[in-house]
């Protein structure tokens, strides 16, 4: 998330907080897509993690890109800590560790998201070449060690760091080691936001499996393929997981709100300061019984900005956003809007995607989303693996793609973006095996040219 909120207009009443979500829906014919990659800089000489400070540092290439793009920096403290475009595009944001992150402009089709991603890349290479940066693509950082790893100088993340050894074993890996591709979608009205919700928790998984590519740790195999998936399974599980009461009746804008009430913050924001109020319900900080703000109440950012701190794998904003994939390298970054545009954005797709998954149990969905770190195609549910089922969906998408009949200046339809999906379906195999083939094969038991093949 590239900003924090500010709206400081105080909330009233529970209403204000469903009709938050409510101003989300939009016309089918206003619906747009936005991506959002991250992606890990290292040093070109060495492949050593990149430090804030310095004349080559994350700072200096923040400051580069200020120039090049004439985008307003986003400061903290004197720091700057990423940019945005003030007529609504794109945005570049740090995470924790450093990874550099763009988050996309609202765009109509996937032909526009790839040339986004394009333009962004180029840009970015015209800057981080020069100071001895690259970029990797990969779902989790191959050889580093997390104390190897820099923390870049923004208030929310000392507050997260201080707090995650608290809920769960990986919360600092999450923060400091991973990258992930996610994609947000447009819903209609509540009805739509809950069938596509509950359908893409439930083939989740599939998108797991179909950009697995984290199953090095520290030079090794972790024993994993998208170990960063395996993660999130152990960082804080009171905001993230499979969210199984989504499949219940009455499930919608109400119900989600009550959830998120209960959700433990991290913090209030006042000017520049964060305020540490972390394990503590925004429920209580609603009725004014926050013992770090006595008798204070929220205001709509910061509701807006607690809701940035549920990591469900699909979360709720005024939009949806798909969280289950690992980051890949640039030429696959595209096909992760394709994927689930195909499938949410036209309804034959979706009717016939909610048919396949209608008669899972929670208990099924949980144990898929369980296995999959691991064994990704591999896992099954009921009597099915889940390759047969990446392969149906897959299928799905490409005819919800050429229903939609968005052409480029070439003629070609927005199936063509699900190529990098159609040769891993051919191949059998996830991105991470490949990996793991070449680790015992021509890399010689050595993570070092990931650094290269999977390098932005």
């Amino acid at each position: 998330m590239a900003r924090d909120q500010i709206d400081m207009t105080p909330l009233q009443s529970r209403d204000e907080l469903v009709a938050w979500f409510e101003a989300g829906c939009k016309d089918p014919s206003e619906f747009r897509m936005g991506t959002e990659h991250e992606k890990t800089p290292f040093t070109l000489e060495g492949h050593r993690p990149v430090p804030y400070e310095g004349a080559r540092g994350i700072g200096a290439l923040l400051e580069g890109m200020k120039l090049l793009l004439g985008w307003e920096p986003i400061m903290e403290k004197g720091n700057i800590i990423g940019l945005y475009d003030v007529t609504g595009g794109g945005a570049i944001s740090l995470e924790p560790g450093g990874q550099f992150e763009l988050s996309g402009a609202p765009v109509e089709n996937v032909h526009q998201t790839q040339s986004e991603l394009m333009a962004h890349l180029a840009q970015v290479r015209e800057i981080a070449t020069p100071l001895g940066i690259g970029f990797l693509g990969l779902g989790m950082t191959p050889s580093w060690s997390r104390s190897d790893i820099p923390v870049m100088p923004k208030g929310r993340y000392k507050i997260m760091t201080n707090y995650m050894p608290k809920v769960g074993q990986y919360g600092l890996d999450m923060m400091y080691r991973t990258c992930t591709v996610q994609t947000n979608l447009d819903f209609s009205s509540e009805a739509d936001m809950v069938k596509k919700l509950r359908v893409s928790l439930a083939l989740q998984p599939v998108a797991t499996a179909l950009f697995a590519n984290s199953p090095f740790t520290e030079g090794k195999p972790n024993g994993f393929l998208s170990f960063r998936s395996e993660i999130w399974r152990d960082t804080d599980n009171a905001r993230s997981g499979m969210m199984p009461w989504a499949f219940e009746d009455g499930m919608g804008f109400e119900r989600y709100v009550d959830y998120a009430l209960d959700v433990p913050m991290y913090f209030v924001k006042r000017g520049e300061e964060y305020i540490d109020v972390s394990g503590s319900s925004f429920r209580a900080f609603f009725d004014g019984r926050n013992n770090n703000l006595p008798g204070e109440r929220p205001t709509l950012s910061d509701w807006a900005n607690h809701l940035s701190t549920i990591f469900p794998e699909v979360r709720l904003k005024r939009y949806l956003e798909m969280r289950g994939s690992d980051g890949g390298p640039w030429g696959r970054l595209p096909a992760l809007p394709a994927f689930w545009v195909g499938l949410l954005y036209d309804d034959v797709s979706l009717d016939a995607a909610w048919d396949m998954v209608k008669h899972w149990s929670a208990h099924e969905r949980q144990a898929l989303r369980d296995d999959v770190p691991r064994f990704g195609f591999k896992s099954r549910i009921k009597d099915r693996y889940l390759f047969e089922i990446a392969k149906e969906c897959l299928v799905l998408a490409h005819a919800g793609l050429r229903r939609r009949g968005r052409i480029d200046q070439l003629g070609r339809d927005e199936t063509r973006h699900l190529e990098p999906l159609d040769r891993i379906i051919d191949s059998g195999r996830t991105p991470a095996e490949e990996m793991l083939e070449k680790f015992n094969g021509p890399w010689k038991g050595s993570v070092e040219p990931a650094y290269a093949e999977y390098a932005f």
